[in-house]
């Protein structure tokens, strides 16, 4: 089977479908949702990869994507906005890519989610496939020129 249909079976079963733009393959998983009085903010995990059949290589990189919006009723003195606002953010991961799971890493946003999620058991799981079918995984820190 190739590692193709096996990266797509894995994205069907986190409930995901996978995307292709100019051969860079991308699956989003939702990790955790907020909703309050007229907002909401959503933490996306997005996994984007390079297949490389020639070279029998993997390229991948991650990260972690939180947009907002609706609006904001402001927060402690430090964030204090006037009552209306949009926010976004997107946090990558470091060369050994994130590990851990969503509570350890939504201190980064300052915020609890209430849903765990294990950001380095998809990447493993596309290494261990790629190793399967004799390909070469090299992790990215960013995305572009994957």
């Amino acid at each position: 089977m190739p590692i193709l249909d096996d990266i797509k079976q894995l994205a069907e079963k986190n409930g995901t479908q996978l995307s292709e733009k100019k051969g860079v393959y991308t699956f989003k998983i939702m990790v955790a949702q907020r909703k309050a009085f007229m907002s909401l903010k959503t933490l996306e995990y997005i996994a984007q990869f390079r297949i490389n059949d020639e070279q029998k290589e993997v390229k991948f990189t991650e990260m972690l994507k939180e947009s907002g919006s609706g609006l904001s009723m402001g927060g402690d003195m430090d964030n204090m906005s006037p009552g209306f606002g949009f926010k976004a953010g997107v946090y990558k991961t470091g060369m050994s890519g994130r590990q851990g799971s969503i509570q350890e890493q939504s201190n980064l946003f300052g915020k609890t989610y209430e849903y765990k999620f294990d950001f380095g058991a998809v990447r493993k799981q596309i290494e261990a496939m790629a190793a399967g079918q004799g390909y070469k995984f090299s992790y990215q820190i960013t995305a572009i020129g994957l």
